[in-house]
């Protein structure tokens, strides 16, 4: 279990992390000399239940909110401190704002100091703590009245701690790995050490992980969790990481990094999210509302975007966080807003998609999706965004972004079709995918309908017809599987119904007919060029060419050459010639020149035809010879 502290300063948190652990957390010497805590503290020890309790000890000084939410993120339980003399104070009640922000709904309440009040002062500031911690997270928590200086109470908080620790539920280790950095340094002998609470999954001496939202690539060398030596770190421990690599030193990893399994890399920094604002603020939130962001340990700059109204004080809403830089983060994460000046806390919330959109952000359409990707169950959030426009998700993105592991992501897309190419893999409803199959096969076949001498719809104008619009390379994968299917039949560039045959148009059969006798009878191996007949009739070359292509599309013609077309029967006529040939050849070998002088054709002509024929895989080639291959000789009937 990880404890975090809160509280006032001078409220007596570090003096009660070392009654507790015999550890002060305060490990600097300005800390030392001025009496307060500056930087993030760390202790641990057996409360008396066998494991081992970590506590982060966190500034009270309102200059140092900033630390405090450093410390703050992926702790269990929150260790309120109350000075009884002093009573509840400004950083106590930003300080449980934050944590009710951060979800923490886990604490209890040390009425430190207990030896300065007498019955009557800690009845009243007891009936103050729990009015503040009514409606918060932390409603109900208990209160126990402790004193460093006499030793009152802090066995019973050693007991409620233990106690707390007993409950404490473990955290998904199945999960990816996540740790949230909050601090780096060199150790002499070791090298570069980073701390920070591992937030998901586990790690373990000898793993490659990534450092983002740097993308610096390192190796595990050796893992403390809860300040033991181990082999594997998992998920609620504080954990500090031996790493080596290139690139990786002192300089190069910074507090708010991430540590992450490399396949977790992916910076955002355009980032939906739900928002809070704390009833303390003084006026709406309006779009590009100026921002502090802190998430686990990361502090950037940020605007919002209210994504409905501006949102009052003390309201909740859908908003877009554009930041100054990316940062590493996971959808559920929770975050908190300050004011640029460092002040005051705005409010907070949870990320809802780390991949926002710059355009569109406010449409219905986009609204259901972010209402659908707020659910906390990773299968009912995935099936609420297919079953909502655009109802296409992108996969890959959706289980990285939730750092899902393996068996989880199987779960997730359980009764969910994929469509996958390479790398890219998006998600669909069965009802969607049907839908898309029925839409594709019908619009081909109303374009077959509207244009019958056509040879197919191309590929592109297809996806763009269809209702999904997939994205290119699922669409890709889409096509490949109905091909395989049988659904319907790739020729180059273009897709058609297996049953659809080009039909020409009365005009087209016309100036078909009319080119006929000229690839027929004795000049059957040597007809004229398109642009000769285009010339002779004075007709559009391009018209006789697109005949001849659509006549070649029936099977009618062959395309040898882009001037050049032959009647198939003459395409089959002269494989049997080559097939002659050969038979009177000493090494069964057929050459250019045999070939041209039983076609009485030029030897130019020749070698495009036999090109012609090796493209086709009907001639195997050897240097400049060919001969029949048996597999292929029938391809031209």
């Amino acid at each position: 279990m990880i404890v975090g502290t809160a509280g006032h300063i001078d409220h007596g948190k570090t003096a009660l992390v070392r009654a507790l652990t015999g550890v002060d957390a305060d490990r600097l010497a300005e800390e030392k000399t001025r009496g307060i805590t500056i930087e993030l503290g760390f202790a641990y020890a057996d409360l008396g239940g066998g494991g081992i309790t970590g506590f982060v000890d966190v500034p009270g000084h309102e200059r140092f909110v900033h630390t405090m939410l450093a410390g703050a993120g992926g702790i269990d339980l929150a260790l309120l401190v109350v000075a009884a003399d002093d009573g509840v104070m400004p950083q106590t009640r930003e300080h449980l704002a934050i944590l009710d922000l951060l979800g923490v709904h886990r604490g209890i309440v040390g009425l430190s100091k207990a030896d300065l009040a007498d019955q009557a002062r800690r009845t009243a500031v007891t009936a103050e703590i729990k009015a503040l911690l009514d409606g918060t997270g932390l409603d109900g928590a208990p209160v126990i009245p402790v004193s460093t200086v006499t030793g009152e109470g802090i066995e019973a908080l050693r007991a409620a701690l233990a106690e707390a620790e007993a409950e404490t539920t473990a955290r998904a280790e199945d999960a990816r790995f996540r740790l949230g950095v909050d601090r780096s340094f060199i150790l002499k002998g070791a090298g570069t050490v980073v701390t920070g609470t591992v937030l998901t999954g586990r790690v373990a001496v000898g793993d490659t992980v990534m450092v983002s939202p740097r993308a610096l690539t390192a190796r595990v060398r050796a893992i403390h969790a809860q300040n033991q030596p181990v082999q594997v770190g998992v998920a609620g421990q504080r954990c500090a990481l031996n790493l080596a690599g290139e690139g990786i030193g002192r300089e190069a990893i910074q507090r708010g990094d991430m540590i992450v399994d490399p396949a977790l890399h992916g910076p955002a920094e355009r980032i939906d999210a739900s928002l809070r604002v704390l009833g303390s603020e003084a006026r709406p939130i309006g779009t590009w509302f100026p921002a502090r962001l802190h998430s686990g340990a990361a502090e950037v700059g940020a605007r919002i975007v209210p994504l409905a109204d501006p949102l009052a004080p003390g309201t909740e809403g859908p908003v877009q966080l554009v930041l100054d830089q990316p940062i590493a983060a996971a959808v559920g994460d929770r975050y908190i807003l300050r004011d640029v000046s460092a002040r005051r806390t705005i409010g907070g919330g949870a990320f809802l998609d780390l991949r926002a959109p710059a355009r569109r952000r406010r449409t219905p359409e986009r609204l259901a999706q972010l209402e659908a990707a707020a659910r906390p169950d990773p299968a009912e959030a995935l099936q609420a965004m297919l079953a909502a426009p655009p109802h296409v998700v992108d996969l890959t993105a959706f289980l990285r972004d939730r750092a899902l592991g393996p068996d989880e992501a199987k779960r997730v897309t359980e009764g969910v079709t994929v469509l996958e190419s390479g790398a890219a893999r998006v998600a669909l409803s069965p009802l969607t995918h049907r839908g898309l199959v029925a839409g594709m096969l019908d619009a081909l076949a109303r374009f077959h309908e509207d244009s019958p001498e056509m040879q197919g719809l191309g590929r592109e104008r297809l996806r763009l017809a269809l209702t999904p619009r997939l994205p290119k390379e699922a669409f890709a994968a889409f096509v490949a599987e109905r091909i395989a299917a049988g659904d319907i039949v790739a020729e180059g560039a273009f897709l058609r119904l297996p049953g659809h045959v080009v039909r020409l148009s009365e005009e087209d059969e016309a100036l078909y007919a009319r080119i006929l006798p000229e690839l027929s009878g004795e000049a059957r191996f040597r007809p004229p060029r398109v642009r000769d007949m285009a010339t002779e009739w004075d007709v559009p070359e391009a018209d006789v060419r697109r005949v001849l292509r659509m006549a070649a599309r029936q099977g009618r013609v062959d395309q040898i050459r882009n001037d050049h077309f032959f009647l198939r029967p003459t395409t089959a006529e002269m494989v049997r010639i080559i097939a002659d040939v050969q038979a009177e050849a000493p090494d069964g070998w057929v050459t250019a020149a045999a070939f041209r002088d039983r076609l009485q054709n030029g030897r130019k002509v020749a070698i495009e035809i036999l090109d012609f024929y090796d493209r086709q895989g009907v001639t195997l080639r050897r240097g400049d010879l060919r001969r029949i291959n048996p597999h292929r000789a029938d391809l031209f009937g």
